[in-house]
This record gives structure tokens, C-alpha cells and sequence, in this order.
């Protein structure tokens, strides 16, 4: 049984990696601040710590009796458009908590380190599949700090670290969180459907993404244990290919049994017109390819939150 700590365990992404690795028959150790997931994300089974990854406080509790076998840091402050709010936060929320948390892997014997990054380092890219070669010139404070933290660790391989870096897409799920409307165009458009039937979109509807289901990220997280050749770098994962936001609120609608309205307004700071992932190294290096077609994803998703919808 190996021994793994989660950084994020409450929120949308760790909570379902954390439960994926407890299935497995792990020994999982959880670690968030709470500041956008919910303790009661927090799976059965995980020992949990409240904390910040990027403070002092936190380290104490989550110190192992023994090393743990890999730490997959997810937590960090995951909006583009809030970063621009705060940049001093942001960058602690994320460049300074995965420099400080690498290095207490280090200090306490781990070196297997699986961080979730952000095709947010990207910045403007031309209409094609982007590849992990691409000039990353990013658009916003989130963008620079999740590359940064990239930088951190690619420095920290010189003290025996072994890293990989996977560059998320728009993920979306199950379990996404619908109450931040700053965060996850998915879920924010799912939300908005749900509550008064008209969605506003930030933008121009001939924007594109790349939209990637929750199954397939915790996937690819998993496949880092087992795949050496990830070791030492950054991945692409996506999962849909290029979708414009037209296509997606489009796909929304016609999961309503009742008429949608979509609107058009305005722009959000740091947005990129559009970006799409090459997964042709994640394929080699993980053996990734994505399962979840975005039209089965959207409505298992839609299936869940009206589920859990009072009649």
C-alpha cells in the first residue's frame, strides 16, 4: 500500500483523485484551505488536514512517518480572471506553494512529484493544436505563476526530484464546483442554465477550448505512477478538441427540457481568443488518450446536478 498526499482534497479535482486512489487501496493523505472546496468533498477513507500549502502552519500535520511514495499537488487559486484581482495572492496561492511544498517532498525523502498545471501558460497561440514546445507567454497572473511553479520544479531536478507538470485543459465534471462563477466555463454556463435558464457568456461565441472530463484528468494523474518516461516534463491534457463556445452553449441548451436563452457581453481580463491541446506526448509518455466524448460528459454531468435537484 503506498502512501500518497493530495494537496486540494477538497475541491473538484483532488476530492476525485483522492477518492480514485482510496479505490485503489492507498493510503491517502489530504491537505486544503477551504477557500473554494468543502470539507465534505473530502473522501471517506482520506486523512485530512486543513491548511494552506503555501504557509508555514500546514507542514507539521502532513509530516509522514514515512516518506510518502508521491504528492500530487492540486491546490492553488484556479482562475485566470480572479488572479487579476489579487496578483500577490495568486502568486502565493500557487508559485509559492508548490515551491514550498517540492521542497518539503524533498526534505522528508519524496521525490515524485505530480503537479497540476494549466494550459494557461500558453498565452495567445495560433489556430492549431498547441504543443508543450510552444513560446509560453502568458495572459495573466495565473498563467505566470502556474509556470513559474513549472520552473520551481524543473530547478528542484537537480536535487533529485522527479516531476511532471500536466497542463489541464478546461476540465469539467460531476462534482465541479456550480457556486464560483468566475471559475470553469462548463460549470458556470451549466449553472446558469439551471437557475433561470439563460446563459451569459463573457466573449464571442467563436472562441474556442478544449474540454476535458474529470475522469479522464484523474486518469492521467494515476498514469504517472507507472509511467517513468512522464518523468521531468509537462504534458497537455485535453480531452474534446477545439470547441467554440457557440458549439458548447449550443451542446447546453439541448440538454434542457425547456427553452435557453444565450447572450453575448463584454470579455474577461487575461481571456485568450482560443487554444487547444496536441496530446501526441501525453499519448507516448502516459499511454493518454481521452475516453469521454464532450457530448455523453456534459450530460452525465447535467444527469447529476438535476439528481440532486429538489422536484
Amino acid at each position: 500500500m503506498a502512501l500518497y498526499l493530495v494537496t486540494g482534497a477538497a475541491g473538484f479535482i483532488g476530492a476525485a483523485l483522492a477518492a480514485a486512489l482510496v479505490r485503489a487501496g492507498h493510503e491517502v493523505v489530504g491537505a486544503d484551505n477551504l477557500s473554494t472546496g468543502f470539507r465534505e468533498n473530502v473522501p471517506a477513507g482520506v486523512r485530512f488536514f486543513y491548511g494552506d500549502c503555501g504557509l508555514p502552519d500546514l507542514y507539521g500535520g502532513i509530516l509522514p512517518a514515512r516518506p510518502y511514495d508521491a504528492v500530487f499537488h492540486i491546490a492553488g487559486q484556479s482562475s485566470g480572471e480572479i488572479s487579476f484581482d489579487n496578483p500577490l495572492y495568486d502568486m502565493q496561492a500557487n508559485a509559492a506553494s508548490t515551491l514550498r511544498l517540492s521542497r518539503f517532498a524533498l526534505d522528508n525523502g519524496c521525490t515524485r512529484f505530480i503537479y497540476a498545471g494549466s494550459m494557461s501558460v500558453y498565452g495567445v497561440q495560433p489556430d492549431a493544436p498547441a504543443r508543450e514546445d510552444a513560446p509560453c507567454r502568458p495572459e495573466s497572473f495565473y498563467g505566470v505563476s502556474k509556470l513559474a511553479s513549472e520552473h520551481y520544479l524543473r530547478l528542484n531536478e537537480r536535487y533529485g526530484m522527479r516531476f511532471t507538470s500536466l497542463r489541464l485543459f478546461n476540465v469539467y465534471g460531476p462534482g465541479q464546483n456550480m457556486t464560483n462563477m468566475r471559475q470553469g466555463m462548463v460549470s458556470i454556463f451549466m449553472a446558469m442554465m439551471l437557475k433561470d435558464g439563460h446563459i451569459r457568456v463573457k466573449g464571442r461565441p467563436d472562441r474556442y477550448r478544449d474540454f476535458v472530463y474529470i475522469d479522464d484528468v484523474v486518469r492521467a494523474f494515476t498514469a504517472c505512477l507507472e509511467r517513468r518516461e512522464s518523468e521531468g516534463r509537462a504534458l497537455n491534457i485535453g480531452g474534446s478538441g477545439r470547441i467554440t463556445v457557440g458549439a458548447l452553449t449550443d451542446k447546453l441548451a439541448a440538454l434542457s427540457p425547456t427553452p435557453v436563452n444565450v447572450g453575448y457581453a463584454g470579455g474577461t481580463p487575461g481571456d485568450v481568443h482560443g487554444i487547444y491541446a496536441d496530446m501526441t506526448l501525453a499519448r507516448e509518455c502516459l499511454g493518454y488518450v481521452p475516453r469521454m466524448s464532450l457530448d455523453e460528459g456534459l450530460a452525465r454531468m447535467y444527469a447529476a446536478l438535476t439528481a440532486q435537484s429538489p422536484a
